[in-house]
């Protein structure tokens, strides 16, 4: 039997700490008992990234930010289906994430950060979505398992009302706000709603194959 090597740990600013773990060929990124990611599941996270091209793809020069960048899966994605011209913001809170995809897991990033297209910055990206008018044509947010907020407590204000109304305001009229979680939550959906958004609800398959667990990527659309 194959055991599990531990290859670093992460605390999370205000929240819990982190390890990052290799299983044969497989990384796994943990949080106590909690498997927060892993490279045997990927496919709602491809997903998030596909599905919301889908919804921007007439935007010129679209711009899309995407809120934790996990193990690149869907960053990976993104770059698959966007064009050329496109510009891609990654914001990433944990440094060692990112230094996880340089070293160890460097052969899963597949030298996405290098991308032309694609600004990595190392901070919260609440803040980054609050400052923000009509900047982005899709806002991607796999920053925790949902808006539970397991990881990190501060994460909450990104699904508050207060957080919604800001991201609506950053998005252009076009946009959209896709967020993934790992289950259901009907009452953030209503928020959602109550906070000027369209909203359609999507369950995806956690692996690529269509089999698994399910996984719900809200998609939030501005209402006049």
């Amino acid at each position: 039997m194959i055991a599990r090597e531990l290859l670093g740990t992460a605390q999370v600013p205000g929240g819990e700490e982190l390890q990052l773990y290799r299983h044969d060929r497989d990384f796994m990124i943990v949080l106590g008992h909690n498997e927060l990611m892993s490279t045997r599941k990927w496919g709602s996270e491809e997903a998030l990234a596909t599905l919301s091209f889908e919804r921007i793809r007439h935007a010129r020069r679209p711009h899309m930010l995407i809120g934790g960048y996990g193990m690149g899966f869907t960053l990976r994605a993104a770059l698959k289906v966007l064009p050329q011209d496109a510009r891609v913001t990654v914001v990433e809170l944990v440094p060692e994430i990112i230094e996880w995809a340089r070293g160890p897991m460097a052969e899963v990033a597949q030298g996405c950060l290098d991308d032309p297209r694609v600004t990595l910055i190392e901070a919260d990206v609440a803040p980054f979505i609050a400052a923000a008018q009509g900047d982005y044509d899709a806002i991607l947010l796999d920053v925790d398992n949902g808006p539970d907020g397991l990881v990190r407590a501060d994460n909450d204000v990104l699904y508050s009302a207060a957080g919604l109304r800001s991201a609506r305001t950053a998005l252009t009229p076009e946009g959209v706000l896709a967020i993934w979680s790992a289950g259901p939550d009907p009452a953030f959906t209503r928020r959602l709603q109550k906070n000027g958004f369209a909203v359609e609800e999507a369950k995806v398959a956690a692996r690529s194959n269509g089999k698994g667990p399910k996984h719900v990527i809200w998609f939030a659309s501005p209402r006049e």
